[in-house]
């Protein structure tokens, strides 16, 4: 049996050993964590890999009913730990009481919203090792100054320290997606609370990237800004010039009318 790869599920089933290889071995764990779990295994080209390490205990979580029947049927060892549910709506507290690591071949359509949800059980998930379209891997590993650096960058480096790891052909998945693909991997960082209110943190960002080409100052129009921090070196800047830690000062200076 084999699985047919589904357009709507983003499917690009890897075919690479060597590349499979490299990325179950991606997972460092540096801050311990017992059970790994990998988001949209397929055929388990990449979990076969995962299973081989003793150290950790693998889960998987697949919306794809016929791959979770050829998982069933090929990999016993998971028994009692298939997930069949769309990871998006998965309760991760639920079924998981430590912290987790969380490793895949990311579906591209919902790569994002993977990490966003990382973020959202940041205290649960302490790593994350994945493949994503490359152009969104650069985007994530960013820093400030670059062209690539945006919104994503400084939401998800909130959180997480990012390195790009290497880049993969878009001649090892089946079928071959338009682009060429990244794995990259995030750690948690020591930050536990940030000093501003975070959903004004997002609308701050977004608001300051959606017009990367004004300064902040213009950027942020819709914004009424503190008395007294009218003359902050913030508002002369473009947003790709701010830090993480910038923007979270910022955001301390500002507040919606």
């Amino acid at each position: 049996m084999s699985v047919r790869a589904k357009k709507h599920l983003g499917q690009h089933f890897l075919r690479d050993e060597n590349i499979a290889r490299k990325i179950a071995e991606s997972l460092k764990r540096t801050v311990p964590y017992s059970k790994v779990l990998e988001v949209g295994p397929g055929m388990g080209m990449l979990t076969k890999y995962l299973l081989a390490k003793a150290d950790f205990e693998t889960w998987v979580v697949e919306i794809d009913r016929e791959s979770v029947t050829y998982l069933e049927q090929n990999y016993p060892e998971l028994n009692g730990r298939i997930i069949s549910k769309d990871f998006l709506d998965y309760n991760l507290a639920e079924q998981f009481k430590e912290p987790i690591g969380i490793i895949g071949n990311f579906p591209y359509n919902i790569s994002s919203q993977i990490l966003f949800k990382a973020v959202e059980n940041r205290d649960l998930v302490l790593e994350v090792v994945g493949m994503f379209q490359r152009e969104v891997a650069l985007r994530l590993a960013a820093k400030e100054g670059s062209k690539t650096y945006g919104i994503i960058s400084v939401l998800i480096q909130a959180w997480y320290k990012i390195e790009y790891l290497f880049t993969v052909s878009e001649h090892v998945f089946r079928p071959p997606p338009k682009v060429k693909s990244a794995v990259i991997r995030l750690t948690r960082n020591a930050t536990q609370n940030l000093a501003c209110d975070e959903k004004l943190l997002v609308e701050v960002v977004k608001a300051a990237f959606n017009q990367r080409r004004k300064t902040v100052k213009n950027a942020l129009h819709a914004f009424e800004i503190i008395s007294g921090n009218e003359s902050h070196i913030y508002f002369t800047k473009r947003a790709e010039q701010l830090s993480v830690a910038d923007f979270v000062q910022l955001t301390l200076l500002v507040r919606k009318p």
